[in-house]
């Protein structure tokens, strides 16, 4: 069973010089698993939320490059909620967590880096079935 105590903060390299910062990411090194997929949110509306979701068996790394923005996680008993403002600090969030973006600032930019390319049937969209997909595991 996948718990909160699962999903861990990972500080990422940060270079800087006078010419500015860069932060590399390598799957497999940073991050526990391969990088499938790249996405990022952005033009995100004030007050909107993103996420509610979950995954069967999708891993992500979820990082604030420009801006904030919250993000709650759920595991079926436990919730917590994280706020992200460090270009270089993401979030691992494990298979069967549920998650939910809000509070975005304005320009805020969330990128996402996913351990499997995109497939609807491994989304848990109805939070009723997360659930029972959850008290399953237990």
């Amino acid at each position: 069973m996948t718990l909160i105590s699962d999903c861990k903060l990972i500080s990422l390299p940060k270079i800087s010089e006078r010419k500015g910062a860069l932060t590399p990411i390598y799957g497999k090194e940073q991050i526990p698993f391969d990088i499938a997929r790249i996405y990022y949110l952005y033009d995100i509306p004030s007050g909107s939320k993103r996420g509610g979701h979950a995954h069967k068996e999708l891993q992500q790394l979820i990082v604030a490059i420009m801006g904030s923005f919250d993000v709650t996680i759920y595991d079926g008993n436990k919730r917590k909620k994280i706020h992200f403002d460090r270009a270089h600090q993401g979030l691992y969030l494990p298979k069967q967590i549920w998650r939910e973006l809000s509070n975005f600032s304005s320009g805020s930019i969330c990128l996402v880096l996913a351990s499997l390319p995109f497939d609807e049937s491994d989304y848990i969209r109805d939070f009723d079935e997360f659930l029972i997909l959850k008290s399953k595991t237990n």
